[in-house]
C-alpha cells in the first residue's frame, strides 16, 4: 500500500538507526516528547525505542483528546442523559472512560440511558432526523483534526432547520497544551524530567499547518519536527531533532511533507472559524485550566450549543484515587510508575483514560507487552 509499506522497510530502519547512532553526542541525554498517541503506539508496536541509543529517550505526552478530557465533562454528559432524557451520540472510546464514582457512559447506557456510539457527525445528524421528537446531543471531542466535521454538522443542522440537534463542544487545541507542558513547574524543578524536543502531531498539523508551533519553538528554544505515524517517519524525525539539538537550533521542521504544509488546510480552518471561537480557558486532565486552549460555539449558533440549551448543574468531579494518568499525560511519569497499572487497571477494567483510549500511553504499554521489561 503506497505511503505505508515503504515507511516500514527493515533495511531503511537499520540505516536510520545507524545514522542516529553516529549523530548522537554520547555525553548528553536526548529526551524527545511525542504529543500524539499515534506516535506512542508506532514506537511500541514497531520497537522503535529498541533501535535508539541508550541516551535517546521518548517521553509520552497527552496522547489524545479522550485522555485529556477532565472527569467533570463526562459527569456533565451523564447528568444530561439521565436528567434531560436526550439521545447522546458519542465516539466509541469515550464511552468507557471512568467518571466520578467509577461511572461511565457505557455503564449508564446499560442502566437504560439512550447513549449511542457513532462513527461520524453525520450519524448523529441522521439520528436527529429520525427522532424529531427527541433531543439529540453530539459529544463533540477532538483536537483540531476532528473539529471541522463538527463545524460542518452545526452548519448543516442550521441549514436544514434541525431544531432537536445540539453539540456538547469539547474541542481542544494542541499548541496551547504544548506551551502549558513547557511551563509546568514539575518540568522546571531540579531533577525532574526535561524535554529537549517535540514530535509535532501529524493529523492535527494537516489542518493547522506547521506555522502555529513556530512561536513556542522560538520562545522556549525547543525544536519541533512534524512527524508522520509510520516507524520510519518517527525515526527520521528523531534524527532531525537530534541534529537540531547538536547544532543548537530550535526550529520547526516538517518531516511529514506528503501531508502537512506550513499553512495547513485553509478551507477547514475557515469552516471552524465560521462556527466556533476561542474559550478563555478550559480544563485539561493533568494540565489543569489552560488559557485559550479550547473552542466554544459562537453566539450566532447558540441554539446548537448543548451548554446553552440545557440547564445542568455542575458537580465536583474526582479522579480515581491512585491513578497516575494526570502525571503520565504531562510526561512526568511512565505508565509503569503507576501502582494500578497491570494490576487493577487493565483494558477490560480501566481506572483511567490512558488505559481506555486506543492512543493512550497505558494502552500502548499494555498492548505491546513492553511493560514486562
Amino acid at each position: 500500500m503506497k505511503y505505508v509499506e515503504e515507511f516500514r522497510r527493515h533495511d531503511l530502519a537499520q540505516q536510520l538507526a545507524s545514522a542516529i547512532s553516529r549523530a548522537i553526542n554520547p555525553d548528553r541525554q536526548y529526551r524527545l516528547m511525542e504529543f500524539c498517541g499515534g506516535h506512542t503506539h508506532a514506537i511500541f508496536r514497531y520497537g522503535v525505542q529498541d533501535l535508539m541509543p541508550a541516551n535517546v529517550k521518548f517521553v509520552h505526552g497527552p496522547g489524545c483528546p479522550v485522555c485529556v478530557l477532565p472527569t467533570g465533562r463526562i459527569d456533565y454528559a451523564i447528568q444530561l442523559v439521565q436528567e434531560q432524557d436526550v439521545i447522546l451520540c458519542s465516539y466509541g472510546d469515550l464511552l468507557r472512560v471512568p467518571a466520578s464514582g467509577r461511572r461511565s457512559l457505557l455503564r449508564v447506557k446499560a442502566e437504560g440511558a439512550d447513549v449511542r456510539m457513532v462513527y461520524s457527525t453525520q450519524d448523529a445528524l441522521r439520528i436527529a432526523r429520525e427522532n424529531p421528537d427527541r433531543e439529540v446531543v453530539f459529544f463533540g471531542i477532538g483536537f483540531e483534526t476532528t473539529t471541522p466535521p463538527t463545524a460542518v454538522a452545526i452548519n448543516q443542522a442550521q441549514s436544514e432547520g434541525l431544531k432537536n440537534f445540539s453539540v456538547f463542544c469539547n474541542h481542544v487545541l494542541t499548541p496551547a497544551a504544548i506551551q502549558n507542558i513547557l511551563e509546568s513547574p514539575e518540568l522546571r524543578e531540579m531533577g525532574s524530567i526535561s524535554i529537549d524536543g517535540f514530535f509535532g502531531p501529524s493529523h492535527v498539523s494537516s489542518i493547522i499547518g506547521s506555522q502555529p508551533y513556530e512561536f513556542f519553538a522560538e520562545e522556549f528554544q525547543k525544536p519541533v519536527v512534524i512527524a508522520g505515524f509510520e516507524p520510519l517517519d518517527v525515526m527520521q524525525s528523531a534524527l532531525m531533532l537530534i541534529r537540531q539539538l547538536n547544532e543548537g537550533r530550535h526550529e520547526v521542521e516538517n518531516e511529514y511533507t506528503r501531508v502537512v504544509t506550513r499553512e495547513g488546510n485553509r478551507k477547514a480552518q475557515t469552516l471552524v472559524a465560521e462556527v466556533m471561537e476561542l474559550r478563555r480557558d478550559f480544563e485539561w486532565r493533568g494540565l489543569g485550566r489552560v488559557p485559550y486552549s479550547a473552542l466554544q460555539i459562537k453566539p450566532s449558533f447558540a441554539e446548537f450549543d448543548t451548554e446553552q440549551r440545557f440547564d445542568v448543574s455542575a458537580t465536583q468531579a474526582s479522579d480515581i484515587k491512585g491513578c497516575e494518568c494526570p502525571r503520565i499525560l504531562r510526561g512526568v511519569k511512565k505508565p509503569t510508575d503507576c501502582k494500578l497499572f497491570g494490576t487493577v487497571c487493565r483494558p477490560e477494567n480501566p481506572m483511567g483514560s490512558c488505559m481506555v483510549s486506543s492512543e493512550g500511553a497505558c494502552a500502548a504499554y499494555w498492548s505491546y507487552g513492553r511493560f514486562r521489561h
